[in-house]
C-alpha cells in the first residue's frame, strides 16, 4: 500500500501543499495543465527556495501571460494571498477588506480595495468555473469539494445561506488555482499509486500546528486560527507552539479536510520520496515548511501500543471511523429524495440509504442515513438540511471494519470489465464485477446482465 504522510509542524496552506506535491516528485506539467484547463489566463511559477537552511519548492501563481516580468522579481517580493497572513493584513474571506488596505498583486502591481472585489465569486460560479474545466472528473470533484468544505465553514459563521457566501480572498485566481491544481497532484498520486500497487494511495497527518497570536478581520482581533480556519479544524487534531504567527490559511485547512487523512505519528512505511514545500515566510531558526513523505507500507515496522490499547483482532488499517446521519422524513417528493442522494454520493457520501419506515400518526414516511468520513460531515450537514424539509438530524460516530479492496481489469467477449477483489488477512474472499461495466457491455451486446457478470468472474478466476 502506498503511504502519503504529511508533517504539519509548521502549518499548511494552498501553495505549501502545492510545493510539497512538486518537491516529492509529481511532474510539473500536471499541474501546469490543471491550471491552464480552467481558462483563467493564469500561470505557476516554480522555484527553489531556502527556508531556515532547508531547500524546498515555492509555488507562485501569477495572472496574465507575461511570465518574463514576474520572473525578474526577487523571491522576496512575493506575496501568496494565500499563504499565512501578516497580522497586519487584513486576514478576510467572505469579510471586508479594510477601506484604506492596498494589496500587492502577483504581477507586482498594487491593487485597490475595489479592485479587490473584482475577485468575489460565489460557490455557484467557482464550481460552475471547475466544472467546465477540461479536467478529468475525479479532479473536479476533489476541487469542488474543498470549495464546499470552505463555503460551509463561511456559511455557518455568518449565518447565512451556503448560496449567499461570495467568497473573497479564496475566490480569487491564485486560490482557485491552488486548489485545483492540489487536485490534480493528490489525483496523480493516486493515479501511479494504483498502476503499481492496485490500491489508492492511503494518506496519513501528523497533528497540525495553527501557530499563535492575533489575526485582524472584519469581526475584529481574533487570536489564531481566523473563525474560518478554526471550524475548517473542528474536530483535528491541532495544537500552537514555536512562533507567534498564522500557520494555517483556510485554503490549507479545507484541503486537509477534502484529503481526509488518518491522524497520528508516522504509520510503518519505507519512505521513497520527500517533499519539502516552502511557505512565504522565512523566519530564523524555524523551517517554514510543509514535509510530504511517500514510500510502502512496512508490515514489519509496529508501533509500541500504549498501556490503554486492547489486542488487536484486525488490522489497524481495516477499523475506521465514519459518521452517521440521520433524519426521518414524512413530508418530501421521492423525486428530491433521489436528488440528495445522488448529490450526498457526488459530495463524497460512502453510501445512501433509504429506508421505509412508519411515523407518528402512522404516516409513512423515509429514514434518510448517510455514512461519510468525519471531514464530509459538515458539508453532507448542510446538504440534507438545505434540499430536505428535515428541522434537524442525528449524527453520531460509529467504528466499521473493512477488508482490503482493489481493482483489476479482465477481458471477456464482451469487452473489459473492471473486477473489486477483496481480502482479508492476505486471502481472497470476495469478486465482485463492476455493475456499471457489466450493464453497458450488455446493453451494447445485448445480452443478459447476468451473463456478462458470470463471464467477467470466471474470466478472473482463469
Amino acid at each position: 500500500m502506498r503511504i502519503a504522510y504529511l508533517d504539519c509542524f509548521a502549518g499548511i496552506s494552498g501553495d505549501m501543499f502545492l510545493g510539497a506535491l512538486l518537491d516529492a516528485g509529481v511532474d510539473p506539467k500536471i499541474l501546469h495543465n490543471a491550471v491552464a484547463a480552467l481558462n483563467l489566463n493564469a500561470t505557476l511559477q516554480i522555484e527553489k527556495v531556502d527556508r531556515s537552511g532547508i531547500s524546498s519548492t515555492k509555488v507562485h501563481v501569477y495572472e496574465g501571460a507575461n511570465l518574463a516580468e514576474s520572473t525578474q522579481l526577487p523571491e522576496q517580493a512575493h506575496r501568496h494571498e494565500d499563504e499565512e497572513a501578516d497580522p497586519t493584513h487584513q486576514h478576510t474571506h467572505t469579510h471586508q477588506h479594510h477601506p484604506k488596505t492596498q494589496h500587492q498583486h502577483k504581477t507586482g502591481h498594487p491593487h485597490t480595495h475595489d479592485q479587490e472585489h473584482a475577485h468575489n465569486r460565489s460557490l455557484t460560479v467557482i464550481r460552475d468555473l471547475i466544472t467546465a474545466a477540461s479536467l478529468p472528473p475525479a479532479i473536479k470533484q476533489t476541487a469542488i469539494q474543498t470549495f464546499e468544505l470552505l463555503g460551509a465553514s463561511e456559511a455557518k459563521i455568518h449565518n447565512v445561506r451556503v448560496e449567499k457566501i461570495h467568497f473573497h480572498e479564496v475566490g480569487a485566481v491564485d486560490a482557485i488555482v491552488d486548489i485545483v491544481a492540489s487536485s490534480a497532484g493528490i489525483h496523480a498520486l493516486n493515479a501511479s499509486a494504483l498502476a503499481e500497487t492496485g490500491h489508492p494511495v492511503k494518506w496519513f497527518s501528523s497533528p497540525i500546528n495553527v501557530g499563535g497570536g492575533m489575526v485582524d478581520c472584519a469581526h475584529g482581533r481574533f487570536p489564531v486560527p481566523a473563525p474560518a480556519t478554526a471550524d475548517l479544524l473542528r474536530g483535528l487534531p491541532t495544537y500552537s507552539a514555536h512562533i507567534e504567527k498564522e500557520l494555517v490559511t483556510p485554503t490549507g485547512a479545507a484541503l486537509i479536510r477534502a484529503l481526509a487523512p488518518t491522524f497520528g505519528p508516522q504509520p510503518g512505511m519505507r519512505v521513497e520520496h520527500i517533499g519539502y514545500g516552502a511557505g512565504t515566510r522565512n523566519p530564523k531558526n524555524f523551517p517554514n515548511v510543509l514535509r510530504l513523505s511517500i514510500g510502502e507500507a512496512d508490515n514489519s515496522t509496529h508501533s509500541i501500543p500504549s498501556p490503554t490499547e486492547l489486542p488487536h483482532t484486525h488490522h489497524d488499517h481495516d477499523s475506521q471511523t465514519v459518521t452517521v446521519l440521520e433524519a426521518a422524513l414524512d413530508d418530501l417528493s421521492p423525486q428530491i429524495l433521489a436528488y440528495v442522494s445522488e448529490i450526498a454520493l457526488a459530495q463524497g457520501a460512502l453510501d445512501v440509504m433509504l429506508t421505509p419506515v412508519i411515523m407518528k400518526k402512522g404516516r409513512p414516511g423515509t429514514l434518510l442515513t448517510i455514512l461519510c468520513n468525519p471531514s464530509d460531515s459538515l458539508a453532507l450537514q448542510q446538504l440534507i438540511l438545505r434540499e430536505t424539509s428535515t428541522l434537524g438530524l442525528r449524527i453520531r460516530q460509529d467504528t466499521r471494519v473493512c477488508v482490503d479492496r482493489h481493482h483489476t481489469t479482465v477481458t471477456t467477449p464482451y469487452g473489459d470489465i473492471r473486477v473489486k477483489i477483496g481480502t482479508l488477512n492476505g486471502e481472497q474472499c470476495n469478486i465482485a464485477p463492476e455493475f456499471e461495466d457489466c450493464r453497458t457491455a450488455a446493453t451494447k451486446h445485448n445480452v443478459p446482465l447476468k451473463l456478462v457478470q458470470q463471464t467477467a468472474i470466471a474470466a478472473y478466476l482463469k
